[in-house]
This record gives structure tokens, sequence and C-alpha cells, in this order.
């Protein structure tokens, strides 16, 4: 990552972690506005089951599944602004006849991302994008589980020939260089083992950026969005057309 991006991200990251972490752990039916979310206590990033959206049963259709956090249910904007569903305008827009499932869950870790992959990956799919990572580097949790719980989504996903896009996330600078540096190299390091697609940071060209977040200075806003739906789409169409080609190679 360039220095310019990283001093961005570094800056957006310094706001006081109890007003994140209590913003990313709220379910969202009892959300209000940011502001008023800045003030509530620290809770452990679970969400009841009613709060958690299964995806629809199959239709068959091909399905492209982005398992995540805030940042992939979309946080702080109308559903339509979400990165899965601005992906899921750019199939139609482009006749592909995939359906994308938003997975993302706030205040998710990648252990709960990890114990809902089986349901997650319910139906045809064909491609799971992994935005994981930003809640375990806010508490400081160890990245030995981090790394091993990406990794056992990884491997999960490949076993049903499903192909992967790994994004990468940053930890706040206050555990240390240290902490900072193992934990972005976690990312690297399994995109290198297990040869998927690699988006070295997910919020590339936003975080950091004012205009183009919402008011926690953390979550995209809809301008914010779009930015990073093109980063996402430029990882993901390559995977359609290798996809494609190869169902139209064995005669399917």
């Amino acid at each position: 990552m360039v220095p310019t991006v990283m001093t961005r991200l570094v800056s957006a990251l310094i706001v006081p972690l109890l007003a994140v972490c209590a913003s990313c752990a709220q379910p969202e039916a009892v959300r209000s506005t940011p502001a008023a979310e800045t003030a509530q206590p620290v809770q452990a990033p679970v969400e009841p089951a009613s709060a958690i959206d299964r995806p629809a049963p199959s239709t068959g259709s091909p399905r492209i599944v982005f398992l995540g956090d805030s940042l992939t249910a979309g946080y702080g904007l109308a559903k339509e602004e979400s990165v899965p569903s601005l992906i899921q305008k750019r199939l139609q827009e482009k006749g592909y006849p995939h359906e994308v499932v938003n997975a993302g869950v706030s205040g998710d870790t990648s252990a709960g991302g990890l114990s809902r992959l089986d349901w997650s990956l319910d139906g045809n799919v064909q491609i799971l994008v992994i935005e994981l990572g930003g809640n375990d580097g806010l508490r400081g949790l160890p990245v030995a589980a981090l790394k091993q719980n990406l990794r056992e989504i990884i491997t999960r996903a490949r076993a049903r020939g499903i192909s992967v896009v790994l994004t990468g996330m940053e930890a706040p600078p206050n555990f240390g260089p240290a902490y900072t540096s193992e934990f972005r190299a976690v990312y690297g390091q399994l995109a290198k083992e297990y040869d998927v697609t690699f988006v070295p940071f997910y919020l590339e060209g936003v975080a950091g950026i004012p205009s183009l977040n919402i008011a926690d200075g953390i979550h995209p806003n809809p301008d914010g969005s779009r930015i990073v739906e093109r980063t996402m789409w430029s990882a993901i169409e390559p995977l359609l057309a290798t996809r494609t080609a190869g169902r139209k190679n064995s005669g399917r």
C-alpha cells in the first residue's frame, strides 16, 4: 500500500474505538443515527439470529456471495447503495445471470464469518468475496486466529469449487506497529498460499477521506461505496470471464 493511503487510513482509524465498536456491534433493527450510537458502550460483535439475513432459497442461478461485516452490509446506506447491490446492478447491465448475496453482518469478526459460512454458501455459489477482519483488528484479537479463520473459509470454499476473492483490511495503530504489520501481512500471505484473487485493501481510495465516508469516518457513504464497487468489480469480472470460458470449453 502506498504511503499516502496508509496515512489516510491511520487518520481514519484514530477516531475513538469505543464509538466505532459500538456502532458496528448494534443490530440493524435498533440503530438510529451514527451520532447517537457513539455514546453507546462497547458490546461483543454478536447480532441476534433474527437480525441476520440468511440467503433466500436458491433459484438455481449462479451466485456471488459477499461474506463480510458492516462494510459489506452497507452500514449507513440504503440497501441499493451497498457494494453487493451495486455489483448486482453491474451484472444485470452486462447481461450476467448471477445473483448477489449480501452476507454482511455488522460487527462480525472472522470467527463469526466462519461460523455462518455453510449457510451463506447455500445454492449455486460460484464466487465468494471475503471481507472480514476489520473488527478483529479493532478489538486487537490474535492475528493467528484471524489467519486460521480466513484459511478455513478459503479452503472450505475452494473444496466446493468456488472461486475466492480475498480483500485486505488494516488494524488501527494503537495496538503497536508489530501487531499492525502482522495483521496486514495475513491477507497477502493467504492470497499467495492459496493463489486466490487478492484486493490488498477493501477501502482503497476511500479510507480517511471525509467526503467519501459517513459521519463516523469509517463506513463509506454513497460516493465512497461506488468507488469500492469499482475496485471489487475489477477483481470479480475476470473470474466471471474465466468461469464462463470454462463452461463453454467443457460443453456445458
